[in-house]
């Protein structure tokens, strides 16, 4: 699908959705001349707190105070809820793929009048996961392409090697476990939408495509089903935990080495070193298993641009600390050392010469290997307007089929049969194949 026909839908619906609700934009000038201004911004992730840290040193006239409100779908949905009792916070990360719903929602401000030049600062791709029809909604922060990141010693330990194609990493699936009965190689989480999205992308999969103003949906697709197969094989013989990621359980089963792998978004190791900084040196990062020996392209997980919303007083003080996190040097060495991706073109560069994450201080070719990956990502990842519906639907869906033991195929389906019928009640010309 071409992103440009995206581009001109979603932000067709966008203009007509805050031309109803009056949110057309940043709410108020705020310069500093009165005194220092606070700023409120929600984003998840252990690299958002130093981020503001540094920014607060450095901007005592604009503070910032930083609220995790949980990861991206947590968050995009309270976002909404504030956003209409007009108490949103000033700033929020908001992941690439529900921004063109945070559009429609009214929720994210249109910023082009303070962005200037700043596109420059990045390559066109990714520049544009924030920008539509010309309109600037938010300032790129991470990319997230997907890789393997995997416990470096228990794969030594255990005689794994690292698999370089997805049956490859089914059969390691195996030896893990012969090897180790308390241990397993991954775990698919149910709630997991955008990492299921990116294992299917990889595969071929398009969910949503448009010609014209006519919507295809088809989120069971030949390439989407294999995928769902494919680990329904790896939980029916339990070689893979099929549980959510991040409970207290799943830590303790990570810090006690019984869960040797997480195939993500580059963030993924800023994630783990968050729950078992004591594992540091222990981990490392590898490309993501390939599902066609020889084809190395891989889908985006995630990824993320701050966002000024439509509640704020302070609009262009808010921008003003959406393009520094986004772009500056400084911001971009304390990504690259919480093993955050950087979107910007200087954030990339600096990678080069940086330290591996703390999560994996050994692997002196970190940074080489995510260049690379991040090269053979999928250029033209595209989303429908409903990112929102889907990832809820799909939730439930896989949730059901795991703790019911029916097919995750069929989830699929289910997952597709919402998304249609909520683009419909929207007015969007909407098929299912």
């Amino acid at each position: 699908m071409q992103r440009s026909k995206l581009v001109a839908i979603t932000a067709s619906v966008a203009v007509a959705a805050l031309a109803l609700t009056g949110c057309a934009g940043g709410s108020g000038s705020d310069d500093t001349a009165d005194g220092p201004i606070t700023l409120e911004y929600w984003a998840w992730g252990t690299t958002q707190k130093p981020l503001v840290d540094a920014w607060n040193e450095a901007h005592p006239d604009i503070q910032v105070k930083h609220t995790d409100a949980g990861g991206g779908g947590d968050s995009s949905a309270k976002l909404v809820t504030a956003q209409r009792a007009n108490n949103a916070p000033d700033v929020a990360l908001v992941e690439y793929n529900t921004l063109p719903a945070m559009i429609v929602a009214g929720v994210a401000a249109d910023i082009s009048e303070y962005t200037g030049d700043l596109a420059e600062e990045y390559a066109p791709g990714v520049w544009s996961q924030a920008t539509f029809d010309g309109t600037s909604y938010g300032v790129p922060q991470d990319a997230g392409p997907q890789a393997l990141t995997y416990n470096q010693a228990r794969f030594a330990e255990l005689g794994i090697e690292v698999p370089t194609t997805w049956a490859e990493f089914a059969t390691a699936a195996e030896q893990v476990r012969a090897a180790d009965p308390d241990a397993y190689i991954t775990t698919f989480a149910p709630a997991e939408f955008g990492g299921f999205a990116g294992f299917a992308q990889q595969a071929g999969a398009e969910w949503w495509t448009v010609d014209g103003d006519q919507w295809t949906v088809d989120f069971d697709d030949e390439a989407s089903v294999a995928v769902a197969d494919y680990w329904q094989d790896l939980i029916d013989r339990d070689l893979v935990l099929a549980e959510p990621l991040l409970t207290p359980e799943w830590n303790a089963r990570l810090n006690e080495g019984n869960v040797l792998s997480w195939p993500a978004g580059l963030w993924a190791a800023g994630v783990i070193n968050g729950v078992a900084s004591d594992m540091a040196g222990q981990w490392a990062m590898a490309p993501l298993p390939q599902w066609t020996e020889g084809d190395s392209a891989v889908a985006f997980q995630g990824g993320s641009a701050a966002v000024v919303t439509t509640s704020s007083e302070h609009a262009e003080a808010a921008a003003e600390f959406a393009a520094w996190i986004g772009t500056s040097e400084e911001a971009a060495q304390i990504q690259i050392q919480e093993g955050q991706y950087p979107a910007s073109l200087t954030g990339q560069e600096l990678t080069l010469d940086a330290e591996a994450p703390a999560l994996m201080p050994q692997q002196d070719d970190y940074w080489e290997i995510a260049a690379q990956i991040a090269e053979d990502t999928i250029p033209e990842i595209s989303w429908g307007p409903n990112v929102n519906v889907a990832s809820s639907a799909f939730q439930d869906a896989m949730s059901a089929a795991v703790t019911n033991g029916t097919p995750l195929s069929g989830a699929l389906t289910e997952t597709e049969k919402v998304v249609v019928d909520d683009m419909k009640t929207s007015g969007f010309d909407v098929t299912a194949e």
